[in-house]
């Protein structure tokens, strides 16, 4: 079996998986990533963070979003251009989210692109990852070209029970240093204090 047919079968492991997590530990979980993100010592101290607008079974990032948009640092958001392609975008309010591609809420077309290299935190989505920050997205490429040219600090935000100790990896997937889960930080796959 090829790289590419075993994160094809763990996709649908996870998404099998992720359905039927029950709706209060789905809640109760993007609650404590939040609170936990929020508390990291990076994220307080990053002027410009980018972050996934969660959707469906995702985190729930608007507790995030909001936080960042009231602290005063600079939001931007995904802002799909393209199968496989985004754009960073700023933003300075929620209400300017509206859905866009795959029905994911998106910024509007006119909002600024910033560089990838203005960023000083990146908060990304998976649909698995090890606690040694290898992710396994949803298939779309997206964060792989976000992270082949992003050289800043980043977090995967996951589910605990999302977490699995092996991910089919293939040569364009980079690791993420951080991973953030109901349970804590992980740092290069050590549990880390907040």
């Amino acid at each position: 079996m090829t790289k590419r047919e075993e994160k094809l079968r763990l996709r649908q492991t996870i998404r099998k998986l992720e359905a039927g997590l029950p709706e209060r530990y789905r809640e109760r979980s993007s609650r404590a990533i939040a609170a936990r993100l929020l508390g990291m010592p990076a994220y307080r101290q990053a002027g410009t963070i980018f972050c996934f607008v969660g959707t469906g079974h995702e985190i729930d990032t608007r507790p995030i979003l909001a936080d960042i948009l009231a602290s005063g640092k600079i939001l931007c958001v995904p802002l799909c251009t393209a199968p496989g392609f985004m754009e960073l975008r700023k933003i300075t309010a929620l209400a300017q989210l509206s859905p866009g591609m795959y029905g994911i809420p998106a910024p509007p077309a006119a909002s600024p692109v910033l560089p990838v290299d203005s960023v000083d935190l990146a908060i990304l989505p998976c649909l698995t990852c090890s606690h040694q920050g290898h992710r396994l997205g949803r298939g779309g490429g997206y964060y792989d070209r976000f992270l082949a040219h992003y050289r800043g600090g980043s977090v995967l935000l996951c589910r605990e029970r999302l977490i699995r100790a092996e991910i089919p990896l293939e040569p364009h997937d980079f690791p993420v240093p951080w991973v953030l889960t109901e349970r804590g930080l992980y740092e290069d796959g050590v549990p880390a204090r907040l």
